[in-house]
């Protein structure tokens, strides 16, 4: 696979025109990802080729700010949070995931965010239908990079994978059933609209998977596994998404904006 500085002007000038014929052909593109690709200075590549199975393709598009509620209000009271596949993107076997696998996926020189795409504090809580927490459950999660590349033997052009972020990570929720992550704002890929994988492994019981969405994300109505959920299942996972405002906890450092989400296990 070609690397990065081997691409040449032309291959960055298709995918330049890419992007703006997809704008051209009314795929609405947020401000907020206007904003933040240019920025960060993020070239989309096309991996419809790997992506093949996929049936359409998703428009360039960020997270559109929504006002933060309670964790409470988000999910309703104790109804179980929708279920989604794992994907098939999702690292099965140690050979399949980064050397690391902690919850901090991106990487950060000082002050200086190295990895592309925009800094995202993810936390959350996980709770049975009861209302009660779930203590020490494995909270996985995994998503592309912002060049639209997984870090999966199948998740796109390597050549093209933003060695500095993780892409795949592992918490356990503390004594408040809360887990923590730093990493990006979800990015479309050929096919998907912006999203991360959640996977979690109580200490007893069942593994729990499902797939967090943007707020006000045009991509989501076109999205075929976002599309099929009700509008209950929808709002249930979305992510309450705010600027990260005096960062306390070290995961929180050198983010721009922080995501919530709260998921109730059946």
């Amino acid at each position: 696979m070609p690397s990065d500085q081997s691409v040449s002007g032309a291959t960055r000038a298709r995918r330049t025109s890419a992007i703006t014929g997809e704008r051209r052909r009314g795929l609405a593109v947020s401000g907020y990802a206007v904003r933040a690709f240019a920025e960060e200075h993020v070239d989309r590549p096309n991996n419809r080729s790997t992506l093949a199975r996929r049936h359409f393709v998703a428009g360039l598009a960020g997270a559109s700010l929504a006002p933060l509620a309670p964790l409470s209000h988000a999910q309703g009271a104790h109804r179980p949070s929708p279920t989604q596949t794992l994907g098939p993107f999702y690292p099965r076997h140690s050979g399949e995931r980064p050397r690391n696998t902690d919850a901090d996926l991106i990487t950060v020189d000082g002050d200086r965010v190295v990895t592309k795409g925009t800094p995202l504090f993810l936390m959350g809580r996980v709770s049975d239908r009861s209302g009660a927490v779930l203590v020490g459950a494995a909270v996985e999660i995994w998503q592309c990079d912002a060049n639209a590349v997984y870090h999966h033997p199948a998740g796109g052009a390597e050549g093209e994978r933003d060695a500095t972020f993780q892409g795949y990570g592992v918490d356990r929720t503390d004594a408040n059933g809360e887990f923590r992550f730093r990493t990006i704002i979800p990015v479309a890929y050929p096919g998907r609209t912006p999203h991360i994988h959640v996977r979690v492994q109580p200490m007893t019981g069942r593994a729990f998977a499902t797939q967090l969405y943007l707020p006000g994300e045009a991509g989501n109505a076109r999205d075929f596994l976002f599309s099929r959920l009700t509008a209950e299942e929808q709002r249930a996972l979305l992510l309450v998404i705010e600027p990260t405002r005096n960062p306390t906890h070290p995961l929180a450092r050198a983010t721009r904006f922080t995501g919530r989400t709260e998921l109730v296990l059946a």
